[in-house]
């Protein structure tokens, strides 16, 4: 026991540099570009809420519709303003996540309207983000296809990468068993949902993910609780380790 607590205690501060030359500065405000896949289960407010309670001062906000690509964003469809937003909104960070099949079935639109944010991104003074999305719960063989047109991407705006479709694979391996989709096969359950936050807090803040709560809370209009997500303390656990593995991985 005294062995294993030796091996965290180093593992932890290597978590903490290694991320932070990675990743450079932490932002403060925070916009989410993209549809269901950030708004199934408040993912914004997840991230706030693991902020909040590492007392680290995190605001975000988005602007999302549901089964949006990244040009209907850009063109102002389906009552999207994103463009002005970022624009206007004096954001620290900007999130893109385009539609779920896009790197499969449209990956040239993924690049061109990605790289169209990705300047207009720069131009505002924020830092461009790429939610990295998963593969369909039916073909895991998505997820390498996925993950390379992101990684492309990423490169091509000089975004930073938030692996969490690499968390979804990696959780997956090792604990089938949780189910980390809603019923459709493709949204995310509330485990979903909270394994990508655990990905994005440790992307924004470049701290571990390893020791949140369990319990997500935030407020309502009249100041009362509202408990974004309950998880046995065990999966949470699980789930803020598979979290920090592969923000690890790709900081090498």
């Amino acid at each position: 026991m005294k062995f294993y607590w030796k091996i965290i205690l180093c593992v932890i501060p290597l978590f903490l540099v290694e991320l932070a030359r990675a990743q450079g500065s932490s932002p403060q405000k925070v916009l989410f570009v993209g549809n269901s896949y950030t708004y199934f289960w408040n993912l914004p407010q997840h991230v706030a809420s693991m902020a909040e309670s590492q007392d680290i001062p995190l605001e975000t906000r988005q602007s999302t519709a549901g089964g949006s690509n990244l040009g209907q964003h850009w063109k102002g469809e389906k009552a999207l303003n994103s463009r002005n937003i970022i624009q206007e909104g004096d954001y620290d960070a900007v999130v893109l996540q385009d539609y779920s099949l896009r790197a499969l079935k449209a990956s040239d639109s993924l690049m061109y309207y990605g790289q169209l944010f990705g300047e207009l991104i720069r131009k505002s003074g924020a830092q461009a983000f790429l939610y990295l999305t998963w593969a369909r719960e039916y073909d895991p063989y998505m997820q390498k296809t996925i993950t390379d047109k992101y990684t492309e991407l990423a490169k091509k705006i000089n975004a930073r990468l938030v692996p969490v479709g690499l968390a979804f694979e990696r959780s997956r391996q090792l604990r089938p068993q949780l189910n980390l989709y809603d019923p459709d096969g493709s949204h995310p359950s509330p485990y979903g949902t909270y394994l990508s936050a655990c990905v994005f807090y440790g992307a924004f803040t470049q701290k571990t993910p390893v020791g949140l709560p369990n319990r997500l809370i935030s407020q309502d209009k009249a100041g009362e609780k509202l408990y974004l997500n309950i998880l046995p303390s065990n999966d949470a656990r699980f789930l803020q380790k598979v979290a920090e593995e592969v923000l690890l991985k790709i900081s090498e």
